[in-house]
């Protein structure tokens, strides 16, 4: 679901760059309202966990990949504005350090997958949760649904800005310029694969972490649980003066999930609509291009635009992959670590420019 550079015109990338900067903007200007080194931890530790919850491929059907985006979970802790923030930061660092994504795709990833995915998943839990008590079984099924559906609605939006490629940009010759599948092609190659398993990883993994939050620290969920009974729940507006305490278990468990990663190679294959440049002309690479799109052949070269973008920004570490690790699992493990470091980083960063004050109305302020 990451698209590369070269698959989008250039008109398309800056109309979805003009879409997201909105959304960018609202929530920067909401967050500064609330922003507080309680926040910080947070959002670092969402970001990092939709990070690493990115790097594990699953095999979809056509002999491609897919993964989960965390975004569901992130959405029910921190609420739609925080959590699309948090994923255009783990989004940023996953095109700039490791070209999982492009630089002028970034505006259309993040749309879809932070945006888009936030926003739908925050309105499905809302409704599906209504005023049910923080540790009620309502609210784990209402979140696993809106991490579905949110997986959903980002695939769908990634599936229509590719299949609508070849049919409004084309050379002299009617060839397509960027991405070549038509959205009869796009449509199901995205959606089967996300519709199922993709959709049932996110789906599962929403619920089961929710599920956990209820037990372990349900004060996490009270953010976007306005008008819910607190019941027996700790009333600590999200975050009690010892949150780093109640954050253990989070952190605990993003190390956990660090130290699997590797795992995360053994699906092997690329994502539909993320092949590179040179497999347009590679025999072997076309056969399973054309396997994972209805028995469509694609070009027998690169569009034309595409070739011309693709490479247009050259990670330090393409594909998980640094050139001095010879182990593919040591390189994906090292690469989780790095992406992870820094966007703590730039968290600490962000943190550092509001040392520490508290503001009313924050649900993170405590008296």
């Amino acid at each position: 679901m990451h698209i590369p550079d070269g698959y989008l015109s250039p008109a398309t990338c800056a109309a979805l760059y003009a879409g997201a900067a909105p959304f960018w903007y609202t929530a920067l200007r909401r967050l500064q309202r609330w922003l507080n080194t309680r926040l910080i931890p947070l959002l670092s530790v969402f970001a990092a966990f939709s990070f690493l919850v990115m790097m594990f491929n699953l095999p979809l059907p056509g002999g491609t990949t897919g993964h989960a985006l965390g975004v569901g979970v992130a959405t029910v802790v921190l609420g739609p504005w925080a959590s699309l923030l948090a994923l255009s930061i783990a989004l940023l660092i996953q095109a700039l350090f490791f070209g999982d994504g492009g630089i002028t795709t970034l505006g259309a990833n993040c749309f879809n997958m932070a945006i888009v995915g936030s926003l739908v998943a925050y309105v499905v839990y809302r409704l599906l949760a209504g005023q049910a008590a923080i540790t009620s079984s309502r609210r784990v099924v209402g979140a696993a649904l809106a991490g579905y559906a949110a997986i959903n609605a980002s695939a769908l939006c990634a599936a229509v800005e590719l299949g609508i490629q070849p049919l409004l940009f084309r050379d002299a010759s009617g060839a397509p310029l960027y991405a070549p599948y038509p959205l009869r092609i796009a449509l199901p190659a995205m959606m089967i694969g996300h519709l199922t398993f993709a959709g049932v990883a996110e789906l599962v993994l929403t619920g089961g972490v929710v599920a956990y939050l209820q037990r372990a620290n349900p004060s996490l969920l009270e953010l976007t649980a306005p008008a819910a009974p607190r019941g027996g729940a700790p009333d600590s507006a999200a975050l009690s003066p010892d949150a780093r305490r109640g954050l253990r278990p989070l952190w605990m468990a993003l190390g956990l999930l660090l130290a699997l990663t590797p795992l995360g190679i053994l699906a092997g294959g690329a994502a539909w609509g993320e092949w590179a440049a040179r497999d347009f002309s590679q025999a072997a690479a076309r056969e399973r291009m054309a396997a994972a799109s209805r028995n469509m052949a694609p070009p027998l070269q690169a569009p034309r635009g595409l070739a011309r973008l693709y490479s247009l920004w050259t990670a330090p570490f393409p594909g998980y992959a640094p050139s001095f690790v010879r182990q593919p699992a040591l390189g994906y493990l090292l690469s989780a670590m790095f992406g992870c470091g820094v966007i703590i980083l730039v968290f600490m960063l962000v943190g550092a420019a509001w040392p520490g004050r508290k503001i009313r109305g924050s649900p993170f302020y405590k008296t």
